[in-house]
């Protein structure tokens, strides 16, 4: 039986009652989309110093870098949702200091996270291509984590769909500019409520980036050259982002035209991973 603030995947036969954005605490309210992000970064961190420890190198390196570079990217990956999403935020400037209702773009944390750690290993005087293929597996875990934010947020979901993964939300508690009208078309009616059915972008995400987790972890034991794990993270991270964000209709754009600018960094990525492959094999072969 659905409950107001219900989420169903009717075709899988699960249902989760009341399933709120928070909980409180002595009085205050701690988002769970804040405490999924904090959950993400901690994992993350463990998988590098795993993977760091593994590979023999020194594992306060990377402590170093997560406590300045986890500052740095949330605040790009907050910039850039922002640049390319100002029409919500023109006339409320404050909000783009309210994290707690989401609003994190990865893309822009990826690339503040990419420039701290190439001014980092320069500074620390480390192997940047061997730093990277190590910090990689740290991102892609928060990645997988990450996104369950969204869930609890009801984001970045897809159009209507009625396939095997399916998930229902009520229609009242997502934005109204993510409705489609494919999404009212189908719209159901449960317990006296309105819900939408859409594609779980998130979860499909979270479990490609999990496949493509176990995949680097297992070819990291192989591979030739530094550089290789990051650039193979940047094709396939690309390729599944590629084809996912064209189900969304959350969509940032770029300025003044209908391309949006998540598929076009995937793209961007996919080449830059094979152009970095070529580059470093390249320069071994040297």
């Amino acid at each position: 039986m659905f409950l107001e603030l219900s989420i169903g995947f009717p075709n899988l036969g699960i249902e989760i009652e009341n399933l709120g954005r928070s909980i409180r605490v002595f009085g205050i309210d701690i988002a769970y989309y804040g405490m999924i992000i904090a959950l993400g970064m901690f994992a993350g961190y463990l998988v590098v110093s795993w993977q760091a420890k593994r590979t023999k190198q020194n594992t306060e390196n990377y402590l170093d870098f997560a406590v300045i570079a986890i500052i740095l990217s949330v605040i790009g990956a907050r910039i850039y949702y922002v640049v390319f999403n100002w029409s919500v935020f023109k006339d409320n400037p404050l909000q783009v200091f309210n994290l707690r209702s989401g609003g994190l773009a990865i893309y822009g944390g990826v690339i503040t996270a990419t420039v701290t750690a190439i001014v980092f290993t320069r500074i620390k005087k480390i192997n940047f291509w061997l730093f990277a293929d190590t910090a990689v597996l740290g991102l892609l875990t928060g990645q997988i984590i990450g996104r369950w934010g969204n869930f609890f947020n009801r984001e970045a979901f897809g159009g209507y769909t009625n396939n095997l993964f399916a998930m229902q939300l009520m229609k009242s508690e997502v934005h109204t500019s993510d409705i489609t009208k494919e999404m009212l078309d189908h719209i159901q009616w449960i317990d006296g409520y309105q819900y939408i059915q859409v594609h779980p972008t998130f979860l499909y995400e979270s479990l490609w980036n999990f496949a493509l987790l176990l995949l680097l972890l297992v070819y990291s034991k192989h591979k030739k050259v530094n550089g290789e794990i990051m650039a193979l993270y940047l094709i396939g991270y690309g390729l599944g982002r590629l084809w996912i964000e064209g189900l969304r209709t959350d969509q940032l754009m770029l300025w003044g035209t209908n391309l949006p600018i998540s598929q076009l960094i995937s793209g961007i990525a996919v080449l830059l991973g094979i152009c970095i492959i070529g580059y470093r094999y390249k320069v071994n072969k040297k």
